[in-house]
């Protein structure tokens, strides 16, 4: 068996995005705000030349070899995010009791699902904003792990126990995701 030397992945910066890294942290700066992740990355390297970012490690295992192209996809969305931005659409989902959703401070309050006297609550995360026209939600954000999990949050709150699901078919879901293309 033979272990490959170096294994190195690249990434093109867009103008318009300034991108430092210190040690184990990428800081990613652009038109729509910034974002900061921090990585366990132990033997693996990340570098910044010229128009492009290097990730790379000499002599890598298999666990190492898939934690570069996480932390390339991870830093690709962050690109992305500070770019364009990240918006998912969800749906509010009724049959039986009329839901009513509203946002407090970093929390969504459902109250009235099925039939239930004490309202559920879902967390929103970072600076992920919720907006709520009828029966639609939207969330958008810059950060795609924040937005994906505050609509993941949603989801979970409004699942339905202990009932059919084929009757019970109430609740929130994601109908669609979007990476936003116009600067609304």
């Amino acid at each position: 068996m033979t272990l490959a030397a170096k294994i190195e992945q690249e990434i093109e910066i867009p103008e318009g995005v300034t991108i430092q890294i210190e040690t184990n942290k990428v800081t990613v700066v652009g038109p729509k705000g910034q974002i900061t992740e921090e990585y366990k990355i132990g033997p693996i390297k990340i570098e910044q030349a010229d128009n492009k970012i290097k990730i790379s490690a000499s002599f890598p295992k298999k666990q190492q070899k898939a934690m570069i192209g996480t932390i390339k996809g991870k830093i690709e969305n962050m690109i992305n995010g500070v770019n364009h931005g990240y918006e998912y659409k969800m749906q509010i989902v009724y049959s039986h009791f009329p839901m009513n959703v509203n946002v407090e401070n970093q929390n969504i309050k459902i109250k009235n699902f099925l039939g239930e006297k004490h309202p559920r609550t879902s967390k929103i995360l970072g600076n992920t904003q919720v907006k709520i026209k009828g029966q639609d939600i939207t969330i958008t954000g810059t950060n795609k792990e924040e937005v994906g999990q505050t609509a993941g949050n949603l989801v979970l709150a409004t699942k339905v126990g202990r009932r059919d699901q084929r009757v019970f078919k109430d609740g929130i879901f994601i109908v669609e995701k979007n990476v936003m293309k116009n600067d609304a």
